[in-house]
């Protein structure tokens, strides 16, 4: 990464401190409590992270060995421990006397509205726990969730944890072949779905694709429990098929949780957006569980008496099952939870719902801020939103300029925001601020969390001096409670994929470039693959992006790579602008722009293309699909499947056929 790539970052100057009042109330106050925390953990790394263990984990019967590294990269935490992740998540609240507290307050797309005490969620857990088992699912059987973002999802998922089953969450924007591929990677026994799921006015078909899957293979799925929500036209097939309200009446409340080993399975949970058959990352029970409690406490400062959360996320992505299914439930938290689109029916949906429900901790993704943005401030202006104290940022890099307009149209200033970044396979936070400690610099996650051992390296493994200036690859150098444990079916894939990079070191390649500044601060720079080589210079996509972002009549940008006969790689720039295309000249805005990127990153950073466009190709959760993009500036066919996508016109436009 050359010097020109990264001077975006490295002069990035701007820091918020963290204010006095919030500093004063927070779980970790002062970066002096953060470096005793993380001088212990390196001190004593086991010791640190048993006395996690045994503060946020109701064990059955607790442990006693804490770390197993006999056999890397098949690393084992409390393995001699036992527990239950669902007694963790429900009842031991219960217990404590909180039983009437909200655990979830939900509102659905079209405005009607449900709330569910720790009380009532433990019945519908247990119910259908107990239908489970009457279809004989036991410990260990799989089951594949395909829902929409109901109650019913979260309950799903804890009534697995309850009788010990693995399941597999299956996003609900998926088509069905991507479905059946699931289905059969995991052989699942039951798959719990709807008639259908609401979203931006339309109704998503999940039945039918439950239907066409199972049409098409998924030999080992016995039962299909369907919940009635969109109450549109399905097909049934007698003896496969059964309503959840039924199972639901006929079962009972009771269902004791089952007791299994640290290191059993929780879920599978498949990659997205890669070629090739699907990856099952796999989580054990209590080191997951560990990595999401400590979490919402340390990042989201969490006061599970006073606070109400809200993340945006889908339960069918790594961030709605840490930080919906058991984060928020494993703290006693209340949470919010949203089924429709953050634009619909007006793009004030968000701030509506939260001047509701006066959430006061929010965490969403930046590709929904940069779209939020774009709308102008006037529709939050709309809402009271001064119940909020803290506000979260997930799923990429955000631009200096996005966190600014979330910080101050939305944090009204007074909001710390905790930049996170971590991946599906790490379960949980790894490089994140301590809202009560760490100051800000708009743009990047900061410090790695108390117990993270993480490092950027070159390519021989080697710690980059942050004195140079320069990025590398981010790695993490020691096992952690919360890491995939494995890919399911497929031990070799899980050591190729994240362990053979530096032979023999067992270093967690986490498939990112990043840099540490002069402060130590880390800033991630994007995927290794979405690094472009120009001339001889690795350049990062986000940092471009960054650039574009901040020209005043920008409102995102995504930037990839193409094949280039003198270059080895063009920067290719797809553009949205604030307001319409046709009130700009657009061949001077094209030079203009070109010349903005110069000016902020260097000559080299210049966009050889700049297309225009209303919208990019995302997938309903919101993640950017690059690989259309780069099929795009590649002038090459488009043969992937894009049934995922919000909106498949957007294709046609970006390829000038509309």
């Amino acid at each position: 990464m050359t010097d020109d790539t990264l001077e975006s970052v490295l002069t990035e100057q701007r820091l918020f401190e963290v204010p006095d009042q919030f500093a004063k109330q927070a779980r970790i106050s002062g970066m002096d409590q953060y470096f005793e925390m993380m001088k212990h953990a390196v001190e004593d790394y086991e010791g640190f992270w048993a006395e996690q263990a045994r503060a946020e984990i109701s064990w059955e019967i607790p442990f006693s060995e804490i770390l197993d590294e006999s056999n890397p990269p098949f690393y084992k935490w409390f393995s001699d421990g036992r527990l239950n992740v669902s007694y963790n998540c429900i009842d031991r609240h219960i217990e404590a006397g909180n039983g009437q507290r909200n655990a979830i307050l939900w509102e659905g797309e079209p405005g009607d509205q449900r709330s569910l005490t720790y009380n009532e969620l433990l019945d519908e857990v247990a119910r259908l726990g107990n239908a489970l088992k009457a279809y004989g699912v036991g410990k260990g059987d799989r089951v594949v969730i395909y829902m929409p973002m109901v109650p019913e999802a979260v309950a799903a998922m804890q009534a697995c944890a309850r009788i010990g089953a693995i399941h597999s969450v299956v996003f609900g924007g998926f088509s069905a072949e991507a479905l059946k591929d699931r289905i059969e990677d995991a052989t699942a026994k039951v798959v719990i779905s709807a008639d259908g799921g609401l979203r931006s006015g339309k109704t998503i078909p999940l039945k039918a694709n439950v239907d066409q899957a199972l049409e098409e293979g998924c030999d080992s799925v016995e039962h299909v429990v369907v919940l009635q929500r969109a109450e549109n036209a399905i097909d049934w097939t007698e003896g496969r098929d059964v309503w959840f309200r039924d199972i639901m009446a006929r079962e009972s409340g009771d269902c004791p949780p089952e007791p299994v080993e640290a290191e059993h399975p929780l879920f599978i949970l498949y990659t997205s957006g890669s070629t090739g058959k699907p990856k099952g990352v796999v989580h054990s029970s209590a080191g997951y569980l560990l990595g999401a409690a400590a979490t919402m406490k340390w990042v989201f400062d969490i006061r599970p008496e006073s606070d109400v959360f809200w993340c945006t996320a889908d339960v069918g992505w790594i961030t709605g099952h840490t930080y919906i299914a058991y984060g928020p439930t494993a703290v006693g938290a209340t949470q919010v939870m949203y089924e429709g689109g953050p634009m619909y029916p007006e793009p004030d949906r968000l701030w509506a719902v939260a001047e509701r429900t006066r959430t006061t901790v929010f965490y969403t993704a930046p590709t929904a801020i940069r779209a939020l943005m774009k709308q102008g401030e006037e529709w939050p202006a709309k809402h009271d939103l001064s119940a909020l104290r803290l506000l979260g940022s997930v799923g990429e890099p955000i631009n200096p300029e996005a966190w600014m307009w979330y910080y101050r149209v939305i944090g009204g200033e007074r909001c710390p925001i905790v930049d996170t970044w971590w991946q599906t396979e790490t379960g949980a936070h790894m490089i994140a601020p301590l809202p009560g400690a760490t100051a800000l610099k708009p743009g990047s996650c900061t410090h790695p969390l108390p117990g993270i051992m993480a490092d950027v390296v070159d390519e021989a493994g080697n710690s980059i001096d942050r004195a140079e200036d320069k990025g590398g690859l981010l790695i993490i150098r020691r096992p952690w409670p919360s890491m995939l444990r494995n890919v399911w079916g497929n031990e070799q894939r899980f050591i190729k994929t994240y362990w053979s990079y530096f032979p023999d070191q067992y270093l967690y390649l986490a498939g990112d470039s990043a840099s540490r500044d002069a402060d130590g601060y880390f800033w991630i720079l994007g995927r290794m693959d979405d690094v472009i080589n120009v001339s001889g210079h690795r350049m990062g996509t986000m940092e471009i992006e960054s650039a574009l972002v901040s020209h005043e009549k920008v409102a995102e940008a995504a930037v990839v790579g193409r094949p280039d006969e003198v270059k080895g790689n063009a920067i290719h720039a797809f553009v949205i602008l604030k307001g319409s295309r046709g009130d700009q000249d657009l061949d001077h805005l094209r030079d203009d722009l070109r010349g903005h990127v110069a000016e902020k990153i260097g000559p080299i950073a210049k966009p050889d293309d700049i297309r225009f466009a209303d919208g990019l190709p995302k997938t309903r959760s919101g993640k950017i699909m690059r690989r259309l993009l780069r099929a795009i500036a590649s002038g090459e066919e488009i043969t992937q499947d894009i049934s995922t996508l919000e909106d498949e016109s957007v294709i046609r436009q970006l390829q000038g056929k509309d």
